[in-house]
């Protein structure tokens, strides 16, 4: 059998994830994680990849900014009619790209940085939801429009294609910033396309998944209890807004709500260390049982000020980490870190359900 035809099988094992942060805020081109990602080629077949960057625009920081994707005209000036009537439009153009003739179906991409109004930032903690909601409506009511990243100083870069595609399409290498992040997708459960490749943000949250996440019905139906609109065909999408309601909105720390998405099984919290134990995690499995996420996966997940890796509570996909310096490498595989970083300081395998994650040492960029 062929190689290409070895790479067209369904391997629901495969995907590769990687993630690449500098704890000090340091930036560095986007080439390392483009020459990482592509060391994992064989984990994808061509149907999505994608990237998401953190610190890339340091002249724009301050202004919310939409990547969104049009399929049609129409779309495109539905959609700036209503951005133009719930924010203030700073700067807006075409996201940079360069032609590659292997990409087919390719979408108009537009870049706009907005600014909300004063009576919006005056509400204590509504902003973000404000800009949530904008972006949730748009992606359900307009048709042939999807917003694909809504974050401050970060972008999300992503398509049907493989890595080296995507990366050479974006000119990712041409990008700075202090956190990347990567995906070689093999979909499983859901169609290649472009809105629906890794990887999946809101606000500045950004979601690489390796796996399936078979309580997507669940989890979809407890996050729209709290407005969130599951509209992009695919389940990796709750997982974003799982970690924006935990953290951002319920205030919960990473380690606690490791134990809410990863939750230890029954039996393995009767044999706690003591009843305090005992109590705390039965309690978050019954305030939190349809936050749960079952099926097998492996995440990276990041924000303006953290990375984040998390395995299922099986680990039934695999999650490497590493650090170097004020570096810290969460992938699929140590030899796509090694190709970046050849004399790693330590390396190791997390156990389920163990969170690994990183901080800007100063909490911003």
């Amino acid at each position: 059998m062929s190689a290409w035809n070895i790479r067209k099988e369904k391997d629901i094992s495969g995907c590769g994830i990687i993630g690449i942060m500098n704890e000090h805020g340091t930036t560095f081109s986007g080439e390392d994680i483009t020459i990482a990602i592509c060391n994992m080629m064989e984990r994808g077949n061509g149907l999505g990849a994608g990237f998401a960057g953190y610190g890339i625009y340091p002249d724009l920081k301050n202004y919310w900014c939409f990547h969104i994707m049009y399929h049609n005209e129409e779309a495109k000036v539905t959609t700036e009619e209503s951005l133009n009537s719930h924010f203030i439009l700073k700067h807006h153009e075409p996201i940079p790209t360069k032609e590659v003739k292997t990409l087919r179906s390719v979408p108009s991409l537009f870049r706009y940085f907005l600014e909300t109004y004063d009576e919006i930032k005056r509400l204590d903690g509504e902003e973000e939801n404000f800009v949530i909601g904008c972006a949730m409506e748009i992606n359900r009511h307009i048709e042939g429009a999807f917003v694909f990243s809504s974050g401050k100083n970060m972008g999300i870069f992503k398509g049907v294609g493989n890595p080296d595609e995507i990366a050479e399409f974006y000119q990712i290498p041409e990008y700075t910033g202090y956190t990347w992040t990567a995906h070689n997708r093999f979909p499983t459960n859901s169609p290649g396309w472009w809105g629906g490749a890794h990887p999946f943000g809101v606000l500045d949250w950004s979601v690489i998944h390796n796996g399936e996440i078979s309580s997507y019905g669940t989890n979809k139906r407890y996050l729209e209890n709290f407005n969130y609109r599951c509209s992009l065909f695919t389940d990796t999408e709750v997982m974003a807004y799982l970690f924006d309601l935990l953290v951002r909105r319920h205030g919960i720390d990473f380690e606690v709500v490791a134990k809410i998405l990863a939750s230890p099984f029954w039996t393995q919290i009767e044999r706690g260390k003591n009843e305090e134990e005992k109590a705390f995690l039965k309690s978050l499995r019954i305030i939190y049982g349809s936050a749960l996420v079952n099926g097998p996966f492996s995440v990276v997940v990041a924000n303006s000020t953290y990375m984040v890796g998390l395995n299922d509570r099986v680990k039934l996909r695999p999650l490497v980490a590493a650090r170097k310096g004020n570096f810290l490498y969460l992938s699929s595989e140590e030899a796509a870190i090694r190709e970046v970083c050849k004399d790693l300081d330590t390396v190791w395998m997390p156990k389920a359900g163990e969170p690994i994650f990183g901080r800007l040492n100063n909490g911003k960029a």
